[in-house]
């Protein structure tokens, strides 16, 4: 039975996950990634390294299952989006270390044109913020010395985790990427589907550096022979919440799936139509196969997963991620507490990158256990902002399709049905990010014959229905609404 090899580069580690035919797991390798913190609000990432992790965890998994090369149908790529890379074509090596979809270094910037953010919007289907690579790209031609002479004599190139891992993978044979990394910088035209030239302008990025944009899947290359023992033909690319788009098998419009990791991404699939948001979601592209766009809308919770992490690393509460769900079960209620996680500010559908993060209604009882289930109960909220967003934009689905590695919590998916009202159905595989990729991969490579076929893969493990009293949850969302006003920074 022909093998599917997933890559998928996050923001806190890079995996690579071996998946038969039907998307059953065969193997997996993981590599944490270092996070780098130069300044107040900046990310950085060591682009080597996560080359370097990506090989190291294809070869483990193809060990692990006693797979040769020759006996993989296809390679997808997945990754962390927006983060930017600029390197140098002739040697492959990053001029910087990568910057990371979390960086805010250019908020001034974004700040002095917010008056084009209209414009933006009508282009791209985003906003003007240093979430996304353009102001990124920017940065790094402005700041490495001789970085825009040598772009301008066609010495660099530059692109998002996908693009650089391609590169790499290919020998510098290939600079490409897929359309939606590319609905993701700011510079991509979404209803002409190409580099839009006044964009370019606008953020000063140049058109030479950007890779070709190809179908989510598509035939992007072969690695070097060396890598693995063999070629393996790559032939499928989508950034991560697309990539769970396609393995949540989101395919029909009013379909909705939300991803719990570093942060939370809420997708939407509006189909053929580009529908431009009123509530300062995202209008993003779902998938584009076979030239034909899928339109989506987004919202972006910056810090989900994250505020776990600082539990365990900044304040030692915890051991582990997984001591949060008895923590948080022990009470019956959480007293008012609450815990805003805007450590990065705040994402949609606030869009304030000076807001802070923030504890109210400490009391003197206040004690771990508290903060554990605040820490929980943020990622419920967030959730309900952004499903109240969409609701007030399309419509409201019946019911949220849930994934990434913080849904293993039962308690916390249980507090995100009785939060928002719907089911909230977890699937049997919950890596759908890497299985998106597997997928498209498949897709090229003839595994699967359409998105139905996939479709008819998807299965649910579990179903939450809510238990919550509507007035309760109400109650609850009010008081966070308040606590958010607090750190907000027009308070």
């Amino acid at each position: 039975m022909p093998a599917l090899l997933a890559i998928d580069q996050g923001t806190t580690s890079t995996r690579a996950i071996l998946f038969d035919e039907r998307g059953r797991r065969l193997a997996l390798a993981q590599r944490e990634l270092p996070q780098h913190f130069p300044a107040p609000g900046w990310v950085e990432h060591d682009a080597l390294r996560i080359w370097e992790d990506a090989v190291d965890c294809a070869r483990e998994v193809l060990r692990q299952a006693g797979l040769a090369a020759r006996e993989v149908a296809g390679l997808g790529i997945t990754n962390q989006r927006e983060t930017a890379v600029l390197w140098d074509r002739a040697t492959g090596e990053p001029l910087h270390r990568a910057i990371v979809w979390q960086d805010r270094r250019t908020s001034a910037f974004c700040e002095q044109h917010q008056q084009r953010n209209e414009w933006l919007a009508a282009r791209t289907g985003l906003l003007l913020d240093p979430y996304f690579s353009a102001t990124k790209f920017a940065w790094l031609l402005d700041h490495v010395d001789g970085a825009r002479h040598r772009a301008a004599r066609g010495e660099l190139a530059a692109g998002t985790i996908d693009s650089w891992l391609l590169w790499k993978l290919t020998g510098g044979r290939v600079h490409r990427t897929d359309a939606t990394n590319a609905s993701r910088t700011a510079l991509f035209n979404l209803r002409e589907q190409r580099w839009d030239e006044e964009l370019l302008e606008f953020f000063a990025v140049p058109a030479a550096l950007l890779p070709e944009v190809c179908d989510c899947a598509a035939e992007f290359g072969h690695t070097e022979p060396a890598l693995f023992g063999g070629p393996i033909a790559i032939r499928g690319i989508a950034g991560d919440q697309q990539a769970a788009t396609i393995g949540q098998a989101c395919f029909a419009p009013g379909m909705v799936k939300s991803t719990y990791g570093t942060g939370c991404f809420m997708v939407l699939n509006t189909g053929a139509q580009l529908r431009l948001s009123r509530h300062r979601l995202l209008s993003t592209i779902a998938y584009r196969l076979g030239g034909t766009p899928t339109f989506a809308l987004e919202g972006s919770i910056f810090v989900a997963g994250a505020t776990v992490q600082w539990l365990r690393d900044a304040l030692h509460i915890i051991r582990s991620a997984g001591d949060t769900e008895a923590l948080a079960g022990s009470l019956q209620s959480n007293d008012g507490v609450y815990l805003v996680p805007a450590f990065t500010g705040l994402g949609a559908p606030y869009w304030d990158p000076h807001a802070r993060g923030a504890l109210v209604g400490l009391t003197r009882d206040t004690g771990i256990a508290q903060l554990a289930r605040a820490a929980l109960e943020a990622v419920g909220y967030q959730t309900r902002d952004l499903m109240q967003a969409m609701a007030g934009d399309a419509l409201l689905p019946t019911e949220l399709r849930v994934d990434g590695g913080m849904v293993a919590n039962d308690w916390l998916t249980q507090n995100l049905a009785d939060l928002l009202q719907l089911p909230v159905v977890r699937p049997h595989t919950t890596e759908t990010t890497a299985l998106g990729a597997a997928f498209l991969a498949g897709l090229q490579a003839g595994l699967h014959g359409s998105l139905e076929d996939i479709a008819a893969l998807w299965q649910a493990e579990r179903r939450f229905e809510p238990r919550m009293p509507r007035e309760r949850a109400a109650a609850l969302y009010a008081g966070w609404q308040d606590a958010v006003r607090r750190v907000r920074s027009d308070y």
